[in-house]
């Protein structure tokens, strides 16, 4: 089992930058990558960022040269920075961590941005 907890939420107005994180326990090891998915009220929740455990990122095109997605993995963290952020990007974001076809959630962080 692996246990996500997301932290770094927010309020901040357009234009503004937040960084999420994403601390993981529990089997670790097991894992192939983690992702960081949004769901807005009313819509479908979207795949934002992945990073597998051989470093390869992949960003959904709406967010392709704003956010970096990064890992720590002395601290078993994944981060999400997010720059240059506009009113459509609020949501709530939730961590992932998968291997194979297990999935494995965290409660999610509601980011908010104003215009």
């Amino acid at each position: 089992q692996v246990q996500l907890v997301e932290s770094g939420g927010g309020l901040v107005q357009a234009g503004g930058s937040l960084r999420l994180s994403c601390a993981a326990t529990g089997t670790i090891f097991s894992i192939n990558g983690m992702r960081w998915y949004r769901q807005a009220p009313g819509k479908q929740r979207e795949l934002v960022a992945t990073i597998t455990n051989g470093g390869s990122t992949n960003y959904a095109d709406s967010v392709k040269g704003r956010f970096t997605i990064s890992r720590d993995n002395a601290k078993n963290t994944v981060y999400l920075q997010m720059n240059s952020l506009k009113p459509e990007d609020t949501a709530v974001y939730i961590c992932n961590a998968y291997r194979y076809t297990n999935n494995y959630w965290g409660q999610g962080t509601q980011v908010t941005v104003s215009s």
